[in-house]
């Protein structure tokens, strides 16, 4: 089998600003993680983020990966449930 080539940088996780305009505490890991599995399976079959944000495909579908939109992807997580399924 190929090995999967890299098709990108995607920034998953919630910033520090975001954090401090909630004002509560998280497992930040915790949330990052949830929405890495989240992104993992909003993706199309074949193409993988990992958790340093590097995304790869298989070579049959690197172009596609290669054009995705991550901001829209992103913008399907329901992120508010995340954080309150991680809050401390």
């Amino acid at each position: 089998m190929p090995e999967p080539i890299e098709v990108g940088l995607v920034s998953y996780t919630l910033s520090a600003e975001t954090y401090a305009g909630i004002g509560a505490d998280f497992d930040t890991e915790a949330v990052d993680d949830a929405i890495l599995a989240r992104l993992n399976e909003l993706v199309p079959a074949g193409v993988v983020v990992h958790r340093n944000g590097k995304a790869f495909a298989d070579p049959d579908v690197a172009e596609i990966a290669r054009n995705l939109d991550w901001q829209r992807l992103l913008a399907q997580i329901d992120v508010d449930q995340i954080l309150a399924d991680h809050g401390r």
